[in-house]
């Protein structure tokens, strides 16, 4: 199978798979360029009110393509980080589904989404200094807001591995299961998100991820959308709310 990303929706999921099995689905400069191309429709596409990021088999994703690293360093980290802040920016929940080896840039991708919900056996390093390589300010800024200055320095210092239990602990992972277990949760949490207001998520990811300028946007967008009257009648009704928030 050639490297490759792979996108599929149903139940307005999306759901993107890192494939490249022969090097443990490691990214390729192919695939960072790819993820910001796949990545603007689906958030534009009122069918997609949810994403979910995972790979092929028994692997998340090992990484970069250390083969392509023969190409410029700049290039190649330019490359991984548009496709990070891409991941980042999606106007909709993202969240990484992770087995076995999360590495390097995997640990990167799945940083760059709002949740990560993890198999238990799964293991999480951040390795730049393995290979010499001066790690992203912004993802470090991101990883730190994870887990912390304490376990990011840890992590980016000895870029050792650590299994899921610890992962868990430190905030990197929000929700570990047992094997064979993954799928079935992140169905029923992606059916929980997708019946919620989409209002409220697109609002509630800018103001944690940070912005400050947004409150007057969001107010006039809660004005004119609908969901917080639906939202009310629902409840009073005592049934399942209807929101039409981006449809």
């Amino acid at each position: 199978m050639e490297p490759q990303l792979t996108v599929t929706v149903a139940d307005e999921v999306a759901t993107v798979v890192i494939a490249n099995p022969a090097k443990r689905n490691a990214m390729t400069a192919g695939m960072w360029r790819a993820l910001p191309e796949l990545l603007a429709p689906l958030a534009a596409d009122p069918a997609v009110r949810a994403l979910v990021l995972t790979g092929a088999g028994e692997t998340f994703c090992a990484g970069a393509d250390i083969s392509t690293l023969r190409e410029p360093g700049d290039e190649q980290q330019a490359l991984a980080v548009r496709a990070e802040e891409a991941l980042a920016a999606f106007p909709k929940p993202t969240l990484a589904a992770v087995r076995g080896f999360c590495v390097g840039g995997g640990s990167q991708l799945a940083a760059a989404c709002d949740l990560r919900f993890a198999e238990e056996g799964a293991r999480f390093g951040v390795t730049p200094a393995k290979l010499g390589i001066v790690y992203p300010s912004s993802s470090t800024r991101r990883l730190t807001a994870l887990v912390g200055p304490s376990a990011a320095k840890y992590l980016l210092f000895s870029g050792e591995l650590i299994d899921t239990e610890r992962a868990l602990r430190t905030g990197l992972v929000d929700e570990a299961h047992p094997v064979g277990a993954l799928d079935k949760r992140v169905a029923e949490f992606t059916r929980t998100l997708v019946s919620r207001s989409l209002l409220t998520q697109a609002a509630a990811k800018e103001f944690t991820d940070g912005r400050t300028d947004r409150d007057a946007h969001w107010t006039e967008q809660a004005r004119g959308s609908g969901d917080t009257a639906e939202g009310v009648a629902a409840f009073l009704e005592r049934r399942a709310p209807r929101f039409t928030y981006g449809l």
